[in-house]
């Protein structure tokens, strides 16, 4: 009769408890890399006694030097903006942009409790004509109060989404069939080139005329502003997911065309059953160009058109004047920043629970 040793029976259950615990690590890298946060694995490798050397080295190169660079670019920013002053006085550093930061988000809290008081003495208001039997006198009261910072984040999202949804039901469509049929791309090929580099200062005036003498009614679905905005970004921003798919699709490999013909599939089962499949990876990348461009071209519609949203809180700050709106332009800079790199990642994010890359 043997006897199992207990110290060796030990440490080979630790050591399959490591080999378990490293490939929950390895599994969970492919998300963390996806959501930007792929500086998290070594870390985790390193507490996990995975050559914690060979880990430093990686969490030198991914997450200690950009936070050197940051604790770098707040050093240089804080120093040297005291010293440029302008109209409204000393360019504001980064304690003085972070101060109007907290502010504006005690501003946004405030006016949201504002809107709850008067919604619910609507509410009550209406319920008492219900009680005295004046239900015909019942009507809906909507809120006129200045939106919050948070309100004008919403509507330029909205907004954004809406012309990028536009954008690419257009788009996909035409660069498919540009990418299948030559005589396609030879059409489209001189309007592309002509119409990609216009800017959406002069898209603007031209839609804004448009959807004003189209869009007649005052209570439509969708504000006049709203539209204005989303269609100059939808002409914006279709460019790059058309050339991106038409590219995509006419590199698909010659053999699997072949392929398609000796199957003799029709045109429907050909695009979704071995185009699109083929071509997603640059579609995808053509999609994020696209949302990128029309997120930038939206600022600076809503900024001339002074439409709801961000663009527009920059404009009515600067137009304001006072001794805090540069540094809340500052902050609306670094919002706009910000939400450039998560719409990015919500794009790429999508982009890999259908394609296989390795594009970061």
């Amino acid at each position: 009769m043997t006897t199992v040793d207990p110290d060796f029976a030990a440490k080979e259950a630790k050591e399959a408890r490591r080999e378990r615990l490293f490939t929950r690590i390895n599994k969970a890298d492919s998300y963390l890399r996806v959501l930007g946060l792929g500086w998290i694995t070594p870390m985790l490798k390193a507490a996990a006694g995975d050559n914690p050397k060979a880990q430093m080295k990686d969490i030198w190169q991914l997450f200690i030097v950009p936070i050197l660079a940051i604790v770098l670019f707040l050093t240089a920013w804080g120093t040297l903006a005291p010293k440029v002053q302008t109209s409204l006085g000393a360019v504001p550093g980064p304690v003085q942009v972070w101060e109007q930061a907290v502010a504006l988000h005690e501003d946004s809290k405030a006016k949201a409790e504002s809107e709850r008081v008067f919604n619910e003495r609507v509410e009550q208001r209406n319920q008492r004509l219900i009680d005295a039997g004046r239900a015909d006198e019942v009507k809906e009261i909507a809120y006129t109060g200045a939106p919050s910072y948070y309100d004008q984040i919403w509507t330029s999202i909205q907004t954004v989404f809406f012309g990028f949804l536009i954008a690419t039901i257009v788009a996909v469509p035409l660069g498919i069939s540009a990418g299948l049929s030559v005589t396609a791309n030879a059409a489209l090929n001189p309007i592309i080139q002509i119409f990609k580099p216009v800017s959406p200062l002069a898209w603007l005036p031209i839609v804004t005329m448009v959807v004003s003498a189209v869009y007649t009614t005052n209570d439509g679905l969708f504000a006049k502003s709203f539209l204005v905005s989303a269609i100059t970004v939808t002409l914006c921003s279709l460019w790059p997911t058309l050339i991106n798919t038409a590219l995509g699709v006419s590199s698909i490999d010659k053999d699997l065309v072949n392929v398609s013909k000796v199957l003799k599939m029709n045109t429907y089962t050909k695009i979704t059953k071995l185009v699109l499949p083929s071509a997603l990876p640059l579609i995808f990348t053509g999609l994020r160009l696209s949302l990128g461009v029309g997120w930038m071209v939206l600022i600076a519609a809503e900024m001339l058109a002074q439409n709801p949203g961000l663009g527009k809180f920059v404009w009515d700050e600067f137009q304001n004047g006072s001794s805090d709106s540069l540094a809340r332009i500052m902050v609306a800079v670094l919002t706009i920043g910000i939400i450039g790199f998560l719409l990015d990642r919500l794009m790429f994010t999508i982009q890999s629970l259908f394609t296989f890359t390795n594009n970061r």
